[in-house]
């Protein structure tokens, strides 16, 4: 399996501002550029490593008009993410955008006595037939139980409702921030990945994706730990975002079967 993947943003930095760019894949591409530009002059960011394999790039910025272009070829399978007690201790905990305490007695209520593949296709299902995907319905402070209660959101929002729910239930849960090829409308996607089985699995309750061919940007408890650009220090306004996401052939898929990122 082939994948290229892209992403450019475009950002208006009105004052002195420290900017973390989360848009590389994780582990090693077959080709990779990034390239980013401040009034037409090169910037050399700082790559740090994040959790699970994500790559941070630094950029102190300047004012003016900053661009950033970023391009990868994935060829093959992505490394899988190795097992750590002590993270899938941490995915069980509430966190700012997963309320699982909250949303505790509607999932025992809904998928009691559900394990496994049917208990991750239920909860799918659920939320899939629950919420209405409509972009720019949600605040970026919205949480699960208020996506339950608006009944519409984005990716992230039906992630986040996800995420809870296997959490209310018990089940380490995460979200990932990816490229996914076959997206409609394109853009960078959020999934959440669940442990069952002995590994991490991907659930994606708004079928908007073949979850086999999605390339992992990120990984953490939620929103807050992935999000694709943070701003420190200064002022920066995103004038314009574009992603594009391929494959050689792209799948079926089968919320009801077991899949993993890479």
């Amino acid at each position: 399996m082939q994948r290229d993947v892209f992403s450019r943003l475009e950002l208006d930095v009105s004052s002195p501002a420290t900017l973390v760019l989360s848009i590389a894949v994780t582990g090693a591409a077959a080709a990779e550029t990034l390239s980013i530009t401040s009034d037409g002059v090169p910037v050399q960011p700082r790559e740090l490593a994040g959790d699970h394999g994500a790559r941070l790039h630094v950029v102190d910025a300047q004012p003016g008009r900053l661009f950033v272009q970023y391009d990868a070829r994935v060829v093959g399978h992505s490394p899988i993410d190795e097992d750590d007690e002590a993270d899938r201790l941490r995915y069980l905990r509430p966190s700012r955008y997963c309320e699982s305490d909250s949303l505790s007695p509607t999932a025992r209520a809904e998928f009691a006595g559900l394990t496994g593949s049917d208990l991750l296709g239920a909860v799918a299902s659920w939320v899939g037939t629950r919420l209405a995907y409509v972009p720019g319905s949600s605040l970026p402070t919205d949480g699960a139980v208020r996506t339950l209660l608006a009944r519409q959101g984005v990716c992230r929002d039906y992630a986040h409702l996800v995420v809870a729910l296997l959490r209310a239930l018990d089940v380490p849960a995460r979200l990932v921030a990816v490229y996914a090829p076959g997206l409609d409308p394109m853009d960078f996607h959020a999934v959440a990945e669940a442990w069952v089985d002995g590994a991490w699995h991907v659930v994606d309750a708004t079928t908007l994706a073949p979850r086999s061919t999605l390339v992992r940007i990120s990984t953490g408890r939620d929103a807050s730990d992935t999000a694709f650009l943070s701003v420190y220090g200064g002022f920066a306004s995103l004038v314009d975002v574009q992603v594009g996401a391929v494959v050689d052939v792209l799948p079926d898929d089968d919320m009801f079967r077991l899949a993993r990122i890479g």
